[in-house]
């Protein structure tokens, strides 16, 4: 992933240049954002192009998850499993680099993700999201974006 990719770019490298694997990580959560909205990192909105953070972050504060979900998906989505999706976005995009999970733990929580998905695509209850994250091998570190 380049560190440069505009729309991708983490704030910190580009305000130093310096790259690292934390800056992948920042931009791995924009891909996210980017795979969940169906919008693109540099969206126009009322004519204004913005970054996709300024427009998804008050949606996610608001609790509003329908707003951000791409809205090809006509509502038939995993309401937990979207919820997951954006916490991990949320936790790469931190503006505290340390903060930022490691690639194993975002493939752990993915694979959460997908356990979710997997039961609300089969007709069935799907559990809650603390219980499923139990189940996984590391403890979750990513932040709420509820």
């Amino acid at each position: 992933m380049s560190c440069c990719t505009f729309g991708y770019l983490d704030p910190e490298c580009q305000r130093t240049g310096n790259t690292n694997k934390k800056n992948d990580i920042y931009s791995f959560g924009i891909i996210l954002f980017v795979l969940i909205t169906g919008k693109k990192a540099v969206v126009k909105v009322c004519g204004e192009n913005i970054h996709i953070l300024q427009w998804v972050i008050p949606i996610v504060k608001s609790g509003d998850i329908r707003n951000i979900v791409d809205t090809r998906l006509q509502g038939e989505f995993s309401i937990n499993s979207a919820w997951k999706v954006v916490e991990i976005a949320m936790s790469c995009i931190s503006q505290n680099a340390v903060e930022r999970p490691d690639i194993s733990q975002i493939l752990v929580e993915l694979n959460v993700c997908l356990s979710l998905d997997r039961v609300w695509s089969n007709g069935e209850r799907a559990r809650d999201i603390n219980e499923m994250s139990s189940l996984t091998a590391e403890e979750d570190t990513a932040p709420l974006a509820r």
